[in-house]
Order: C-alpha cells, then sequence, then structure tokens
C-alpha cells in the first residue's frame, strides 16, 4: 500500500521532528519545512495527501499558505496546528480553507485521529456519486457537475454533503456534524459557526453552475438535502 504523504509546515523544530516521527510510525511519508514560503512552494510544488500546517511561522503564516493553497488545489486537506485556540483565530482558519484546526498543546491521539479522518475524506473511502437537487457531485474527482458547468470540491465539502444526501430530507443537528463530518469527539466546547462559514462558502462556490439550495439551513435545528 502507497504510503500517504504529508506535508509538515511547522518552525518550532522539536514539534516538527516529533510529529514527523509520529506520522512515520503510524505509516505515513512525512515531509518537514520549517518556513512559511519555502512551505507554500512544497505545497504547490508536489503531491500530497495531506498538509499539517503551523499558524505562526516566519516568511508567510499559515493562514495565507492555506488561502494560497486553496486557489490552486482546492481538493487537498489542510489541518492548521498553532497555540492560538480564541474564535477569532478558529474562524479565520476556517474562512481561509482549512479543513480543521488543532490547538497546542495537543495529545497525539486525538491528532492522529483527526488526521485519519481527513485522510480518508480525501481517499478512496468517498469515492461514489450522488445526485442533489440538478447537481451530480462526484466523491472520487471531487467536482460538482450541472449542465451550467462544474466546480471543485473540497474532500469536507464532499463529506458535508454526502453525509446530508444520506439522510435525505431529515434534518440534521448541528452537534452531529461536528461529530461525524468535522471529526470532533467532543462538540460542546466547538465554536458551532465554523458549519455555517463553511456552507457559506459552498454555497458562493456552487451559485457559479445553480440556482437549486442543495443545503438547506433549519433555524434552531439544523440543516438538510431537500
Amino acid at each position: 500500500m502507497e504510503r500517504a504523504r504529508v506535508l509538515v509546515i511547522e518552525d518550532e523544530e522539536p514539534i516538527r521532528v516529533g510529529l514527523c516521527d509520529v506520522l512515520a510510525f503510524h505509516g505515513m511519508d512525512p515531509e518537514p519545512v520549517g518556513d512559511g514560503e519555502l512551505g507554500l512552494r512544497a505545497a504547490l510544488d508536489g503531491d500530497h495527501a495531506l498538509l499539517v500546517v503551523d499558524v505562526m511561522l516566519p516568511g508567510l503564516d499559515g493562514f495565507s499558505i492555506t488561502r494560497a493553497v486553496r486557489e490552486r488545489k482546492p481538493s487537498v486537506p489542510i489541518l492548521l496546528l498553532t497555540a492560538k485556540g480564541a474564535e477569532a483565530d478558529v474562524l479565520q482558519g476556517f474562512a481561509a480553507g482549512a479543513d480543521d484546526y488543532v490547538t497546542k498543546p495537543f495529545s497525539v491521539a486525538q491528532l492522529m485521529a483527526r488526521i485519519r479522518a481527513l485522510l480518508r475524506r480525501g481517499g478512496a473511502s468517498a469515492r461514489q456519486r450522488f445526485v442533489v437537487a440538478d447537481a451530480t457531485i462526484d466523491a472520487d474527482a471531487l467536482k460538482l457537475a450541472t449542465e451550467r458547468g462544474e466546480v471543485d470540491l473540497s474532500p469536507r465539502d464532499v463529506a458535508l454533503l454526502a453525509y446530508l444526501f444520506e439522510r435525505k430530507g431529515a434534518v440534521v443537528a448541528r452537534e452531529e456534524l461536528l461529530r461525524e463530518v468535522w471529526g470532533y469527539a467532543r462538540t460542546d466546547r466547538v465554536e458551532t459557526r465554523c458549519i455555517d462559514m463553511h456552507l457559506s462558502k459552498l454555497r458562493r462556490k456552487v451559485a457559479a453552475v445553480t440556482d437549486d439550495e442543495l443545503v438547506q439551513t433549519v433555524r434552531g435545528a439544523g440543516y438538510r438535502v431537500p
């Protein structure tokens, strides 16, 4: 089986080395970089299954790296790793295009669970096609297509649409989505607006090819695919 290549952009050497050792121990192929600008170059030039990016970096911060990668590689999963845990920073990370966000100090078990979840969403386990309204979602190619054209989706976009599609017509609570799609074991400490922000970006993205509302927000209850 091919080892998943994981780019680790982290300027603190003990954390960078330790994280790469953990990834290698768990059967992955880590590539360490200690500078923001060099990290962005490696992310754009390389073929990685996942990016683990610290926010506070010399040269270029993690938010800027995430935005730049999203413009060129909309489907690669990105996990932000940082000491910042304030709500504004978490929301900024998701707004930049991150798929997940872990704050230091973190447990290795929790971090590896998040990494495995992101790799599953971006990997072969999600291979399928399904139709929502007038749009066909290709989970393998990470594409959404209508008669008007197609747009790129992120692994999180596909995971969210697929989870709601499997429960078509039913209202799914925010807490359930945070557990099952975002991978949080506990939801009482998570800012639930990250779902609204993600959906807002997804709606803007697909508006170029469809006028249908693919995901409905049910105020005070959750979300559903009609």
